[in-house]
């Protein structure tokens, strides 16, 4: 037996304003009671001693530690940049600021 009816169907579609053509209703109908039937049957399985989960496999923090490490000289990198001043990256203007 069908949950999802056509008439159902043709009301949500109107609600959301979605213009749908008779066989378009049809099959949306069907597609909705598989869905339908499927979050059912997963109803049936989650008893309250089943932990509910947004995943499959349990995940854990995989960040490493924030550890400082060796860094790069400054003066060796603004070496090789096309222009530098007061110790930093000199870059064009782009907000028309002053």
């Amino acid at each position: 037996m069908s949950t999802i009816s056509t008439d159902e169907v043709a009301r949500v579609a109107e609600l959301a304003r979605i213009a749908l053509k008779p066989e378009e209703i049809e099959r949306f109908a069907g597609e909705l009671d598989v869905i339908a039937t499927a979050v059912a049957t997963v109803s049936e399985v989650a008893t309250p001693d089943v932990p509910a989960t947004s995943h499959p496999i349990a995940l854990a923090n995989v960040l490493r530690e924030d550890v400082a490490g060796p860094t790069l000289d400054r003066e060796e990198l603004l070496a090789s940049a096309p222009q530098a001043e007061d110790g930093q990256f000199r870059v064009p203007q782009i907000l028309g600021e002053e």
